[in-house]
C-alpha cells in the first residue's frame, strides 16, 4: 500500500510540475511574441506581406545614448524601384524612369496616346507622394527626352560640383510638363 501511495503522490507532483512549467512556458512565449527584436529572429519570411508591423518599447529598453546619434536612412534605389513599378502597373504607361535624391523625386515616363497627359501626371505624382516622406518634392514629365538626363544623374554624387546645376536644369525642364493636381499641402507651400 505504501508503494502505491508513493507512486500516486509522485505522479501528482510530476503532473503539477509539468503544469507549472507549461504556464511559465506560455508566459515566455507571450513575452517573446511582444519582443520588438523578434522580427529579426524570424526565419520564415515567405509570408511577410500578410504581417503587420508592431513594436513596443519601454524607455528602459531603449539605449538613449546610442539613439541620440542614430540616423535614419532610406534606400533611395529601392524607393525609386518601387515608385516606377507601381506606376507601370497602371494602364497606359510603357516606360518609367525614376530618380530619388535627398529631397526630390524625378519621374519621366512614356505613356499611350489614349492616356490623358494630366491624368498620367497625376498618377505619377500621387504615386511618388504616397510613398515618400512629406518633405520630398515630386517632379514628373512625359517628355521622354529627359529620361537620359535623369539617368545621367544616377551615378552622380551630391559632392559633385555640377550635380546641383544639372539637377536644377532638369527640374526646370520637367516643370514645363503637367505636374498633376496638387494637394492642399503643396498649394500652401507654393503660396
Amino acid at each position: 500500500m505504501y508503494k502505491v501511495l508513493s507512486i500516486l503522490v509522485l505522479g501528482l507532483v510530476l503532473t503539477a510540475c509539468a503544469h507549472t512549467d507549461n504556464s511559465s512556458g506560455e508566459q515566455e512565449q507571450i513575452l517573446d511574441q511582444l519582443d520588438p527584436n523578434r522580427e529579426n529572429k524570424i526565419q520564415n519570411t515567405s509570408n511577410l506581406d500578410n504581417k503587420l508591423g508592431y513594436v513596443n518599447y519601454t524607455r528602459d529598453q531603449l539605449n538613449i545614448d546610442s539613439e541620440e546619434h542614430h540616423a535614419v536612412s532610406i534606400d533611395k534605389v529601392q524607393l525609386a524601384d518601387m515608385i516606377a513599378k507601381i506606376i507601370l502597373r497602371n494602364e497606359g504607361f510603357n516606360r518609367v524612369a525614376t530618380l530619388v535624391t535627398d529631397e526630390e523625386v524625378l519621374i519621366a515616363y512614356e505613356h499611350d496616346e489614349d492616356l490623358d497627359q494630366n491624368i498620367a501626371a497625376d498618377i505619377a505624382n500621387k504615386t511618388a507622394a504616397s510613398i515618400m516622406p512629406g518633405f520630398y518634392h515630386v517632379y514628373v514629365t512625359d517628355n521622354e527626352t529627359l529620361i537620359p538626363d535623369i539617368q545621367s544623374l544616377h551615378n552622380s554624387s551630391t559632392q559633385n560640383n555640377n550635380y546641383e546645376n544639372t539637377l536644377d536644369q532638369i527640374i526646370s525642364q520637367m516643370k514645363k510638363s503637367p505636374q498633376g493636381t496638387k494637394n492642399s499641402k503643396d498649394q500652401d507651400m507654393a503660396d
